[in-house]
């Protein structure tokens, strides 16, 4: 069985300050063959949060994989934003902002950008995907070896979840998902919304999933603080939304993902699997 933590919305500038210390404390302690942290790592992108952000970073367990989010972009410098939006993240916090790989044992992991500093809509908090990066990624995930997990990791869900308190309305978000899931991706690992789920996505053979992470900072959306713990082996995935609840983290809510067992040879892969029906979600 292995393992990865994903956080996201950490916020820095209006963090939880004693979650996210208990959030290190549980990393350090769960041997994780992966961190994972989806975007929004800062609230207005403003030096002393992306300084504060990057520590916090630094003393999660290696490896970590960081993508970027929509809050990480200089909010009052509009030059900034309009012409060199990532600078600062890719200078600070250290990540690339664009085709970001990780390749561990059993798992792969690539990055898409999803955020904009500005667009040709009012709300620029909304996503963005570009088919091209999204090809270029789901292409490398494609080549990973069989039996690995593979995880395309965005900002923004490509897909809405009902009832979420909001969307991230990706432009070309529905053509991404389907062009990820016809290449066998297993996960793709978001934020933003600051809710967490996990849902089939409905195109290809019906076993990539889309899983929504919460957040680490006050900025609550009706769920306390939470961050996902994903456990997997050849059968199944399992991810845990692990939630901040009367000063300590808990696991608060379980979805058991059957996982696809060979995404290149039609001739050996099973049966797709009754997902609704394998799909279950316990409150703790």
């Amino acid at each position: 069985m292995r393992r990865l933590l994903q956080f996201s919305d950490v916020h820095f500038g209006v963090e939880h300050a004693d979650a996210c210390a208990a959030a290190l404390d549980y990393a350090r302690t769960a041997t994780p063959d992966l961190v994972l942290v989806t975007g929004d790592v800062t609230q207005k992108g403003l030096p002393a949060e992306f300084a504060a952000a990057a520590r916090w970073i630094a003393a999660l367990p290696a490896p970590v994989f960081v993508t970027v989010g929509n809050h990480d972009v200089p909010y009052y410098d509009l030059m900034a934003r309009l012409f060199w939006p990532w600078r600062a993240f890719e200078t600070v916090i250290g990540h690339p902002a664009h085709d970001h790989e990780h390749r561990g044992e059993g798992v792969m992991v690539r990055g898409v950008t999803t955020a904009r500093g500005w667009q040709a809509r009012l709300n620029w908090s909304k996503g963005v995907i570009d088919l091209e990066q999204t090809r270029r990624a789901a292409a490398a995930l494609a080549a990973a070896p069989t039996g690995d997990l593979r995880i395309l990791a965005c900002h923004h869900p490509l897909i809405e979840m009902a009832g979420a308190p909001m969307t991230g309305d990706v432009r070309r978000g529905d053509r991404a998902a389907r062009i990820f899931a016809e290449a066998g991706v297993d996960l793709v690992m978001t934020g933003h919304v600051h809710v967490p789920f996990a849902l089939p996505i409905r195109r290809g053979d019906g076993c990539s999933y889309a899983v929504g992470c919460g957040t680490l900072s006050r900025r609550e959306r009706g769920t306390p603080p939470s961050f996902n713990r994903v456990e997997w082996d050849a059968h199944a995935i399992t991810v845990t939304a692990v939630a901040w609840i009367d000063g300590r983290f808990v696991d608060h809510e379980t979805w058991r993902l059957p996982r696809r067992q060979d995404t290149r040879h039609a001739e050996t892969r099973p049966a797709t699997p009754d997902v609704d029906a394998a799909m279950t979600t316990a409150a703790v």
